[in-house]
């Protein structure tokens, strides 16, 4: 049995270890610029414990970390949260976890009085794309912000809540 909870500290180490590990999976390699480069992988706790910020975990009932992600306030852009580090281990994939991080994030959002959220992603990531769309992101011309990753994510999107 998975539940979704807020990130602890002691989750940085098995976090870290699936950011890099999917992002292998997926070719999304720290030299062209993407979330596996960035310095906060390793303690997203305090990136995510700060406010408007917060990071949902998947665990199971032994406390072992399977996925998660997250928003926190974009930066140059601070009415628009941006959804991060979203990244899941193969064995939960399929399960309905990132749609109902998302849907998370949206009643955070709204909660906080954000009016849209931002995220920057990858064609090689394309089934989390048609989630994005299915859930009402849309894609811009341009990116928003500063992330980091603009030059390596080449697809932009925005759901205003």
């Amino acid at each position: 049995m998975y539940q979704l909870r807020p990130i602890q500290p002691q989750d940085n180490p098995a976090l870290a270890s699936i950011i890099r590990k999917v992002s292998h999976e997926f070719g999304l390699v720290a030299e062209s610029g993407f979330a596996v480069a960035d310095p906060v992988v390793d303690n997203l706790y305090s990136v995510y414990h700060q406010a408007n910020a917060i990071y949902w975990v998947i665990s199971d009932e032994h406390g072992t970390v399977y996925g998660g992600g997250g928003l926190s306030p974009l930066q140059d852009a601070e009415s628009i949260l941006e959804i991060q580090k979203m990244y899941f281990l193969p064995e939960i994939r399929g399960n309905g976890f990132a749609q109902k991080i998302l849907e998370n994030a949206f009643d955070f959002a709204r909660q906080h009085g954000f009016k849209s959220c931002y995220l920057e992603t990858t064609a090689a990531l394309w089934q989390a794309v048609k989630l994005y769309e299915k859930l009402g992101f849309q894609h811009l011309k341009a990116p928003k912000g500063n992330t980091g990753h603009s030059h390596a994510c080449e697809i932009w999107m925005e759901k205003i809540l």
